[in-house]
């Protein structure tokens, strides 16, 4: 049984800066996937992260996820690659120093797409990761798109890629952000609760109230994430999709398959 995780670059990186790592935050959400695989040695985890204010910044200014003709300057591409790798860089170290043993793949290096979507990946190298123990990691990335000329994948439509069309399908997806899915923007209105589950009966007023991202984000913001996230839950029947924030204790609870404090669960029923 494969569990796929994805630390928000809302949550490693401090968005309105500038290639900010949260390395607090970074340590004890390793810390907690470390706690879960002593916990559980069996554990068979993929993770993969945002780019935060590392590679927004520069797919932003660049206009890399609108697509940069082939004849076209790309300078702007190889910038947004190379601050993705340096946050991919400081993730897998910190998780290293945790006893957790991740392995960097970088997706752009086997990566297409058209119009935005992925068309291939070579994925291969992350089966074999696993077959070994190890804890593959990948991140939000740039690519080379056949119909726009570059596009950036969000680490969403990357695990939506893998769950769907490669052997690991998996049977929990943890996505670790906000504290959960709310009515309404718990930044910005005070009111707002928490959703603890989402499933057919409510899908459609949860995302008439999701809204984008409150900083730099070509990836499309909380409602695209929920989107993509619906999508597998329709398809594959077994499997359950958690939101929970960047709390080491959930983390490892809902590793275990222990219902965290705070955090929506989405589901078929």
């Amino acid at each position: 049984m494969y569990t796929f995780i994805k630390f928000g670059g809302s949550v490693i990186t401090d968005k309105t800066g500038r290639e900010s790592a949260n390395l607090d935050v970074i340590q004890r959400l390793a810390q907690a996937i470390a706690a879960a695989r002593a916990a559980n040695p069996t554990l068979a985890l993929v993770l993969g992260h945002g780019s935060g204010s590392f590679g927004h910044h520069y797919a932003a200014r660049y206009g890399v996820h609108r697509g940069i003709p082939l004849d076209a300057d790309h300078t702007g591409f190889a910038l947004t690659a190379a601050a993705a790798l340096r946050l991919n860089r400081i993730v897998v170290d910190t998780l290293l120093d945790a006893d957790v043993p991740a392995v960097s793949l970088q997706p752009s290096a086997s990566l297409r797409s058209t119009n935005g979507q992925i068309t291939h990946w070579e994925t291969t190298p992350i089966y074999e990761a696993l077959q070994r123990r190890l804890v593959p990691v990948i991140h939000g990335d740039v690519a080379f798109d056949e119909r726009q000329g570059t596009a950036i994948i969000s680490t969403e439509a990357l695990l939506n890629f893998l769950a769907l069309r490669s052997p690991l399908r998996p049977r929990r997806i943890i996505l670790v952000g906000e504290q959960a899915v709310y009515t309404a923007d718990p930044h910005r209105d005070p009111t707002a609760q928490p959703i603890p589950l989402i499933t057919q009966e409510n899908i459609a007023q949860v995302l008439s109230h999701a809204g984008g991202s409150r900083a730099a984000d070509v990836t499309g913001g909380m409602r695209s994430k929920i989107e993509l996230m619906w999508q597998l839950v329709e398809i594959i029947p077994e499997l359950e999709v958690w939101l929970i924030g960047p709390i080491p204790e959930r983390l490892t609870a809902v590793l275990l398959g222990q219902p965290p404090a705070i955090g929506t669960l989405m589901k078929q029923c």
